[in-house]
């Protein structure tokens, strides 16, 4: 049995090489930039209007003669003299020959005249050319997770697509001949099957949305291919119980017969000791406990930071933040804990209900207290290594 960050360890260093691929702009969102993308044009292109107001051309008077308008999208291009104005709309270009843009409310206008309150100093209310980037400059460097102001800025660049590193595709295996859909009737010695539903929407939810469900009876060939089949679809695979010992858990001997590598079984934690972790080719197996709570914190713990890692977003798997315990907490375990908790300002409670079984907590936490194995006291105010859910 192997500690937590010896389970870390062996993951870092047996993932498989990112694969990157071309995507639309709105298929990239989510995504992580595989290239630094330069800025093809100036943006904005021309000498833009701040205001809905009047372009003017300055001279030494308060009152100036409108001779037009201009809205954004105008393209003809208008010679001001001294003393002329143009009425402009916010966006739209202002003309070389003008010098600022002087802001509707602080104007009147009669008979085209146009009457300022006071002098406009020169730029005022003009965007100039490249005032946001300038043609060549670095844009967004790779590694920049691409949320929906980026697409938008590379939309405005002119970008219809964008190379990104490709988020694996997984499937989550289910097995047990004990669990019966949600909805069905409960026989006596059957339980509602949750782990796949919750793995999908915890998936989702982290925004890998690539999730194929494939469900297995305790059967060594029904096991076998359906593994075989989730293999050969998916990237990351994930099995939801039947790795242990027991007469119809299955799932370590396929996975031999598949030849998956083995890179460990069991970690030294509470809850998910009998986690296990495999490799074939460019494919990663976990095979997570059965215990819904337990499967989940080899979730949040395991998969997804090795999911974020092959998608290019986390760079390791010590994700925890140092926070203070809210509370005295005694420690008495022989196992590394990972306590279900609730993060309020910038505190940890620790919850009841700690059982690997028990989803209620869960239901209600946004961290887990990583809690290193031993006889120790933890105080009030005691920093504590949390993962944020």
């Amino acid at each position: 049995m192997i500690s937590v960050q010896e389970a870390f360890s062996i993951l870092q260093n047996n993932l498989p090489p990112l694969q990157q691929v071309e995507y639309s702009l709105i298929q990239a969102r989510k995504h992580v930039l595989a290239d630094d993308i330069f800025s093809p044009i100036n943006m904005p292109p021309f000498r833009q209007s701040a205001m809905d107001g009047y372009a003017l051309c300055l001279f030494e008077g308060l009152e100036y003669e409108i001779i037009g308008e201009i809205k954004a999208g105008d393209s003809h291009l208008v010679n001001l003299l001294p003393g002329q104005a143009l009425k402009i709309f916010t966006g739209a270009a202002v003309p070389d020959s003008a010098q600022a843009v002087i802001q509707i409310e602080k104007v009147s206008e009669k008979d085209d005249r146009l009457h300022l309150q006071e002098p406009v100093k020169a730029e005022t209310n003009v965007r100039p050319v490249g005032e946001q980037i300038s043609v060549g400059e670095l844009a967004l460097e790779k590694g920049t997770l691409l949320n929906a102001a980026a697409i938008g800025f590379l939309a405005g660049l002119g970008f219809t697509s964008a190379k990104v590193y490709k988020k694996p595709n997984v499937g989550i295996v289910v097995t047990g001949n004990e669990l019966v859909k949600p909805g069905e009737s409960l026989e006596y010695g059957k339980v509602y099957e949750s782990n796949g539903i919750m793995l999908e929407s915890a998936l989702k939810e982290a925004y890998f949305e690539n999730v194929n469900l494939y469900e297995v009876n305790d059967d060594f060939e029904n096991t076998k291919n359906k593994l075989a089949e989730a293999l050969s679809a998916n990237e990351v695979v994930l099995v939801s119980g039947g790795i242990s010992v027991g007469d119809y858990d299955f799932v370590a001997r396929a996975l031999r017969e598949l030849e998956v590598e083995k890179l460990f079984y069991k970690v030294n934690q509470k809850p998910g000791k009998p986690l296990f972790a495999g490799k074939t080719k460019n494919k990663i197996v976990f095979a997570l406990p059965g215990n819904p709570a337990a499967a989940l914190t080899c979730f949040y713990v395991y998969v997804l930071p090795t999911l974020s890692i092959l998608s290019g977003k986390a760079p390791n798997y010590n994700q925890s933040k140092p926070i203070s315990i809210a509370h005295d907490y005694s420690v008495r375990n022989t196992r590394s804990q990972f306590l279900k908790a609730n993060i309020v300002d910038d505190e940890a409670n620790v919850l009841s209900h700690q059982a690997s079984s028990m989803l209620n907590s869960f239901a209600v936490s946004n961290g887990l207290v990583y809690v290193p194995d031993g006889t120790y006291e933890l105080k009030k105010g005691d920093k504590v290594e949390v993962y944020l859910l």
